[in-house]
């Protein structure tokens, strides 16, 4: 039988900060994932094309992410 997914919050907020990161690595180990190997540096992207990318959503404040809302 499957939990939904409130049973699930449930359950993993119901867990310590310990327990958590354990099930949270072996979910990852099990995935063949690594810890700190999701992020790249940015230097492995082309920053002028970044740059374009900021400059582009400044001049629309929609896309503009707020997070006061």
């Amino acid at each position: 039988m499957s939990e939904t997914p409130e049973e699930r919050t449930k359950r993993f907020q119901a867990m310590s900060s310990c327990q958590r990161q354990v099930l949270l690595r072996q979910k990852m180990k099990a995935q063949g994932l690594v810890e700190g190997s999701g992020v790249k540096p940015l230097s492995t992207y082309d920053t002028d094309e970044v740059w374009d990318l900021i400059q582009i959503t400044s001049c629309f404040p929609d896309m503009q992410g707020n997070s006061s809302e």
